[in-house]
């Protein structure tokens, strides 16, 4: 590969085999007269030098961002959740087979033995064939526990089938007991393996280079955005730009380096440096452009992701829809109502119940704290809830009893909230007892009452004050769509340290893309954002 390629910076006559595109009217390039300087060419950091990000720990030196190096973190830890899977089943298998699950009598009965080495035969291969533990899956989003679900619920299947066909009932224990079983084991496994790559990453560990491609201002949203959320293991260590320069004609775009423009991606993409080639929005991005980029990326190991502009549109929404070959993505309406709604409002309902039931002696012992401090045990608050209407939101009182009455001049001393959304980190209404119920979100347990009465949902948006909707614009009263919830995606993202603008988004992103899964993934992180107590007061 030649110099220039390997320096990011390219000859005017050298379009690595994209034809140049025309110059437009009164268009400058880099080495007309009067043109501004050319970015500096990128050069690869030092990895003595103070903030350099190694991506692992036997990572060669001068090999910063190679190929090899940039995945093998994935390698491993890919390895490591295969192994954790492996074992968990091992152990479940083992103990099914001395307990002497499937044993039975007579000839319906089957050798407990017989039906453990057949499961660590037939999970894993239906792990492999649902791609289970593909690294590009593995440690983020929704897909991975998606996958391994359906590996274990294919095996079941297999085993059920394989019971009937041979008439052997003693499968039954090991299809309706052990499998679930070591399936829920495998996802806490996983779970635990993915919290601990996302502390390695918050410290600079495990992380993926990404090329960014597009506008000054798309880079810098995406630049932004992966910075916010070290955990998903993306650092943006290069930019190409439509001109080959970042913001206010500098060689950089929030401090990552432009090391080239479109004609020129050629050799950026082949230098195998980056781990991921992120293509923002882009005006005049071609389909042409977009195939010859994915050609250049064959055999270098990285991946192609790219920004379809829908940011706050995914998951059960977007399918692909070929028509007369041409890939479109197809966007159906929201699951407002219908069997799916009805299910979440039955599982509301049960489930709030039986928590009310287990939570019995918690309520008491709180209710006993709150009195003793003076005043009455709940607060009722009107709230805004389904289709804009008004509803009385049940709280344990976690203020003085005059609260609403000290409000006004309470906001007369600030906020630290933003729009209309009204949060002071030391309210001096707060009692003692309610600080602690605040930190740990013990004051919004009653708020199961509303859940039983179904004015409110265990998960939904976040339940506003008739005075806060006043503000609101038309896309934001979309989320009374749906029911609020106890806890949401805000909750879980930060609580009461979002701003206005990202609790609304957070809701309407809810609100718009659905699932029963979404839901699932939100109570388990509840549990988790509540016992560290973040972002709460």
């Amino acid at each position: 590969m030649s110099g220039t390629e390997l320096d990011g910076r390219t000859d005017p006559t050298d379009t690595g085999g994209i034809p140049a595109t025309p110059r437009r009217r009164g268009e400058v390039r880099p080495g007309d007269p009067g043109a501004q300087a050319a970015p500096e060419p990128f050069v690869d950091p030092d990895p003595t030098a103070p903030g350099f990000i190694r991506i692992w720990d036997d990572e060669a030196p001068g090999q910063p961002g190679s190929v090899a190096t940039a995945t093998s973190w994935q390698t491993k830890f890919a390895l490591g959740v295969a192994a954790s899977d492996v074992l968990v089943l091992a152990v479940c298998a083992v103990l099914g087979a001395l307990i002497g699950f499937g044993a039975g009598s007579g000839t319906t009965g089957t050798n407990p033995w017989a039906l453990a080495v057949v499961s660590l035969v037939l999970v894993p291969m239906a792990l492999g064939a649902t791609r289970a533990w593909d690294p590009r899956v593995l440690g983020q989003g929704s897909e991975e526990w998606s996958r391994l679900m359906r590996g274990y619920v294919s095996a079941a299947i297999l085993l059920a089938l394989a019971g009937l066909v041979l008439e052997r009932t003693g499968v039954r224990p090991w299809v309706f007991g052990i499998l679930p079983i070591a399936g829920l084991l495998s996802m806490a496994g996983r779970y635990t393996l993915r919290r601990w790559l996302h502390q390695a990453r918050k410290r600079g560990r495990g992380l993926l280079p990404v090329l960014a491609i597009g506008t000054e201002e798309s880079v810098r949203d995406l630049i932004e955005r992966t910075r916010r959320v070290a955990h998903i293991g993306w650092v943006v260590t290069g930019a190409c730009t439509p001109t080959g320069l970042g913001e206010e004609g500098q060689g950089h775009v929030a401090g990552v380096p432009v090391i080239g423009d479109l004609d020129s991606l050629p050799a950026s993409v082949r230098s195998g440096r980056f781990g991921v080639v992120a293509v923002a929005q882009t005006p005049g991005w071609s389909p042409k452009r977009l195939h010859r980029l994915a050609w250049d990326l064959e055999g270098t190991g990285s991946e192609l992701v790219v920004d379809p502009g829908l940011m706050e549109v995914a998951g059960p929404r977007l399918h692909v829809a070929p028509v007369d070959g041409l890939p479109l993505l197809r966007l159906t309406e929201p699951r407002l109502s219908g069997v799916p709604r009805i299910g979440k409002l039955l599982f509301d309902r049960a489930a709030s119940m039986a928590l009310v039931l287990a939570l019995a002696p918690v309520f008491l012992l709180i209710a006993l704290f709150v009195k003793l401090d003076g005043g009455p045990v709940f607060y009722r608050q009107t709230r805004v809830g389904l289709r804009g209407r008004t509803f009385r939101m049940v709280k344990f009182r976690s203020m003085v009893p005059d609260a609403d009455r000290l409000r006004a001049q309470v906001v007369a001393g600030g906020n630290d909230g933003s729009g209309p959304l009204f949060k002071l980190r030391r309210d001096p209404r707060v009692t003692r007892i309610g600080s602690m119920l605040r930190r740990y979100s013990l004051d919004e347990l009653p708020q199961l009452f509303n859940v039983v009465g179904g004015s409110m949902s265990l998960v939904g948006p976040r339940p506003p004050l008739p005075g806060e909707v006043d503000a609101y614009s038309d896309a934001a009263k979309r989320k009374f769509l749906v029911r609020p919830g106890m806890t949401g995606l805000w909750q879980v993202s930060g609580r009461s340290d979002l701003s206005w603008e990202e609790s609304v988004r957070l809701d309407l992103r809810y609100v718009e893309n659905w699932s029963p899964a979404m839901d699932l993934v939100i109570l388990w992180k509840t549990v988790s954002a509540v016992f560290r107590g973040d972002g709460a007061y």
